[in-house]
């Protein structure tokens, strides 16, 4: 069992799971290119306007999220895992070297962890989006928030993109 095989709990995550008409390696590189990731990451009409991706554990995942109104949202997480092609695993309460965030060193107001998954079936993916919350309350106000509206639309951009 890989670091990547969990069972979720339906208390604490939340899953996306969908067959994506787009072969592995692509999807892999939508996700490890920056130059991708700021074409569909984020939800239209906002953006992602700043990526940077260190793929390796330890290495950092930063991107710079912006509204419609031009309010920037950094976001800084750490890679936990990298199975090349396979899986990612990120945490947005640890920095770069796996140092806890501070919210005075630009920490992340929302911690979770997040856990991509690629599955090769001929040219299309089966791709598992898991995000690990710490209570039940943080599951719950993820999934308010529109968890599965907004990933689902990041992931249909990121579709079209590559495809």
């Amino acid at each position: 069992m890989t670091s990547c095989s969990i069972s979720p709990d339906p208390r604490f995550d939340l899953v996306l799971e969908r067959i994506v008409d787009v072969p592995r390696d692509l999807v892999w590189a939508a996700w490890t290119t920056p130059e991708h990731l700021k074409k569909w990451f984020t939800p239209a009409p906002w953006k992602t306007v700043h990526c940077e991706v260190d793929l390796r554990p330890g290495g950092i995942f930063h991107f710079l999220m912006e509204s419609p109104e031009g309010q920037q949202f950094p976001h800084t997480a750490c890679y936990l895992d990298v199975i090349p092609g396979e899986c990612l695993i990120w945490c947005t309460a640890l920095a770069p070297g796996y140092r806890p965030l501070s919210a005075a060193a630009g920490g992340n107001p929302f911690l979770f962890t997040a856990i991509i998954t690629l599955e090769s079936l001929g040219e299309r993916t089966k791709y598992t989006a898991t995000v690990l919350h710490s209570d039940e309350e943080a599951c719950r106000k993820h999934d308010e928030m529109g968890f599965h509206q907004g990933w689902g639309a990041a992931l249909d951009q990121m579709v079209a993109l590559m495809s």
